[in-house]
């Protein structure tokens, strides 16, 4: 078993109203900053043991879509780098 840190992604997919998103543009409008879009995230970082790269993805997809992530509302990506 090799040690991993999985990083968990998740975001409202577009079209999604993303309230904190749309303050948080407005205010960063409002300071002179100049965006075309803005939205926000959740970053999970989880640490975990697996016997490959592609089975500790595997374990993170399957908790990002069992209880981090809502498919009906939300994308994420898992990322996945060896400790």
């Amino acid at each position: 078993m090799t040690a991993y840190t999985a990083t968990v992604t998740v975001r409202l997919k577009r079209g999604v109203l993303d309230p904190e998103a749309e303050t948080t543009k407005g205010a960063l409008e409002r300071l002179g900053f100049e965006l075309e879009d803005l939205r926000s995230a959740d970053r999970f970082e989880i640490d975990l043991e697996a016997d490959s790269a592609d089975g500790a993805r595997e374990r993170a997809s399957e908790m990002a879509e069992r209880l981090l992530a809502n498919p009906t509302i939300h994308d994420y990506d898992v990322e996945v780098a060896e400790r």
